[in-house]
């Protein structure tokens, strides 16, 4: 009786985190958003921005960037998505892989409505090496690596409890967002706001997804917590 007490508690706080941090990032999402929709002096910065990048461009800097902004992209998602998400079928952790699904293809319809809704203008620059279609806020390609990077995150580290392993997985996933973010400005396809605003949104939506999966399997699973600890 004692311990099916703590795993309800260890499972309600759990829910409560993930509530906190949807409203948080959805808070800054929003802050941002009424920027960009205003016209307000954050989007000044984000043109004066993008203009002293585009001084610091060179041929092999920008093909790095052409790299990294290819881990945020549609194809290296699905795939990631596809070989991880078998591996938690075959090792029956169905809520996590509910959790990783709901997250990617749920997070890439989010953005959709959300360039749809705002339609911005992709940032208009001096000398344009690429041409990019489409709205640019919030950026997809960052919102893509927070999803996915992040769920992969996250599962490192409920599956783990070396404390080493837990701080590498959190900061190699920070490290790989933070770079397509940066590539995205860099290759001239979104503002700073852009993948800012992306990323808040991308952790909006995890913390949604992972709460709305754990407090639906949760009733189903107090005998039985392996399920959600797994």
């Amino acid at each position: 009786m004692g311990t099916q007490k703590r795993f309800e508690g260890y499972l309600g706080w759990h829910i409560v985190i993930g509530l906190f941090v949807f409203v948080a990032t959805t808070f800054l999402l929003a802050a941002i958003a009424d920027e960009v929709i205003q016209g307000r002096p954050l989007t000044v910065m984000d043109a004066e921005f993008s203009a002293w990048l585009q001084t610091t461009r060179t041929p092999a800097r920008l093909n790095a960037m052409r790299y990294v902004t290819w881990l945020g992209s549609t194809v290296v998602a699905s795939s990631i998505t596809t070989v991880v998400g078998i591996y938690l079928l075959l090792s029956r952790r169905r809520y996590w892989f509910a959790a990783l699904v709901l997250s990617v293809a749920g997070g890439a319809i989010l953005n959709r409505l959300l360039k749809s809704a705002f339609q911005r203008a992709r940032p208009q620059l001096d000398d344009p090496i690429f041409t990019f279609t489409g709205f640019s806020f919030p950026s997809g390609h960052t919102l893509t690596a927070t999803v996915v990077y992040g769920c992969l995150a996250a599962l490192i580290v409920a599956n783990t409890k070396n404390q080493a392993v837990r701080v590498i997985a959190i900061l190699s996933a920070s490290l790989l967002i933070a770079l397509v973010a940066f590539s995205r400005i860099y290759l001239g396809a979104h503002y700073l706001t852009d993948v800012v605003g992306a990323v808040a949104e991308g952790l909006a939506w995890l913390s949604l997804c992972f709460t709305l999966v754990y407090s639906l399997w949760r009733p189903r699973n107090l005998e039985n917590p392996r399920e959600l600890a797994n």
